[in-house]
């Protein structure tokens, strides 16, 4: 079986910029598996993610995600990947309901010519269910706290059926309870959809723990591989 993300020497520079962000990254995800990235602010963590999404060019070097590879038009491609970029938190004056929030992941599945099914409904109502948060469907997302936005973001990737998910710093700027729960939706999320799972995260905690592999990144580069202690994950 090929794997769900496999990068050979990838090379990527930022629009106007004149050093390379990425300098010669190979790196594969398999089936299933949950691999995190970790080190320092600008070494090119978030860059990883943007070329496996297609969302960055690279300059040398081949990205095959999901069997196959990957360019800027790859729009199909990325309907089935769940990508949460860093930092992305709703303001308060948002106006959207968490309900439409999460079946915006069903935009994948529907042309123009059709519109949202009574199935698609329904799986958006057991995305909010296995993920603790039915009762706020109703609620302006704007309103939530930050960890419940991120359940939000989970159950739109649950919803989306998505077959990898991206997960860019989940946790930051969360309190050590809502960093535990989002780590065991991830490992929810994951299970249940049999994704596999990039996580960046430059936090030593209960997600890291939770990982399959951790790799660092330093100046570009992959400086570092190890497989932490796994420690079991609470499931709902």
């Amino acid at each position: 079986m090929d794997d769900v993300v496999s990068l050979v020497d990838v090379r990527a520079t930022y629009e106007g910029e004149r050093h390379a962000t990425l300098a010669g990254v190979t790196l594969s995800v398999s089936s299933g598996e949950r691999l995190a990235i970790t080190g320092p602010n600008g070494a090119g963590k978030t860059t990883i993610l943007e070329v496996i999404n297609g969302l960055l060019p690279i300059g040398s070097g081949t990205v095959r995600t999901l069997g196959r590879e990957v360019t800027s038009a790859s729009h199909r491609l990325r309907a089935q990947i769940a990508y949460v970029p860093q930092n992305l938190f709703f303001p308060p004056d948002t106006p959207f309901l968490v309900c439409d929030v999460v079946l915006t992941a069903r935009f994948g599945g529907a042309s123009r010519w059709r519109f949202f099914t009574a199935a698609d409904q329904d799986c958006v109502e057991g995305a909010l269910l296995a993920v603790g948060i039915a009762d706020l469907k109703g609620r302006p997302v704007g309103r939530l706290s930050g960890g419940q936005q991120r359940k939000v973001l989970l159950a739109r990737a649950l919803a989306q059926e998505a077959k990898l998910l991206l997960l860019d710093e989940p946790t930051a700027n969360l309190d050590p309870e809502a960093k535990r729960e989002v780590a065991e939706l991830v490992a929810l999320v994951q299970r249940d959809l049999g994704a596999a799972a990039v996580v960046v995260s430059h936090e030593v905690g209960p997600l890291l723990d939770g990982s399959d592999r951790v790799v660092t990144v330093e100046a570009g580069r992959i400086v570092e591989r190890a497989r932490p202690v796994r420690i079991p994950v609470a499931t709902h």
